[in-house]
């Protein structure tokens, strides 16, 4: 494995603001695409910083942009993300903003090869697909992103909307990877989210897993399947090949 740099920088999200986030790359001088890693609704932790580093040794610029950041700076992960959930969440604009900054940013460095693409796990995996929407992307995967299909209940601790009217937007090829026995997203969402994309000629490849729920990537949690989650990162590593390379 090829050495690696990673380090705590910051990008110019929505509004011009300058917000904390987490880069790995790998070292050396070729020319390579660009990952936007989009943080869980638990915040920007540790977790999260190893799989943009898990990019790197993929061989791609990877960033993590800190939605939280404006909300409480420096906070511990859970802190943050109760002070967001607080709040109503990650306002749609603002995150939409942020990806932009972060993209540009894996744009502007010298090893770019100009392709950047997103991925985002639970509530990211929704925002990875909102912002595939609408900025320009090369790539998008959606891994069990909620709510991408219908909105949240009354009573869920943070408000977010259904994207069927930004999808025929939709710009970029987009992976999804799911879990049979999730519930947000539900395989009907799922099978929902295929027919819309299909009607609207979109470039989609899904993949659904038996016996995984929710949250089956999360290694650090009871919900994670070996099995899943080792074909999923294949299936991530070979849809970054054909669409960033």
């Amino acid at each position: 494995m090829s050495s690696l740099i990673a380090q705590t920088i910051t990008v110019t999200g929505q509004g011009g603001d300058e917000i904390e986030a987490y880069e790995a790359r790998p070292a050396g001088g070729h020319r390579r695409g660009g990952v936007v890693v989009i943080h869980h609704l638990p915040g920007y932790d540790r977790a999260t910083k190893e799989i943009v580093r898990r990019f790197a040794e993929l061989g791609y610029n990877a960033v993590c942009p800190n939605l939280f950041h404006r909300e409480a700076p420096g906070a511990d992960p859970d802190d943050a993300a109760a002070v967001a959930r607080a709040r109503g969440g990650v306002p749609d604009d603002r995150l939409v903003g942020d990806v932009a900054g972060a993209a540009a940013h894996l744009r502007g460095l010298d090893t770019s090869n100009g392709k950047v693409g997103s991925i985002g796990y639970c509530s990211g995996g929704r925002q990875s697909v909102l912002a595939a929407c609408s900025t320009p992307l090369d790539a998008a995967i959606d891994c069990y992103g909620a709510f991408v299909i219908g909105d949240t209940p009354e009573g869920y601790p943070v408000t977010m909307k259904g994207l069927e009217d930004k999808l025929p937007s939709l710009g970029c090829p987009l992976l999804g990877l799911f879990g049979k026995d999730d519930q947000h997203p539900s395989p009907a969402d799922v099978a929902r989210l295929g027919e819309i994309l299909r009607e609207n000629g979109k470039d989609f490849e899904f993949h659904s897993y038996d016996g995984a729920g929710h949250a089956f990537f999360a290694t650090d949690r009871p919900s994670y399947r070996v099995e899943a989650a080792v074909d999923g990162w294949d299936k991530i590593a070979d849809f970054l090949n054909r669409h960033l390379s």
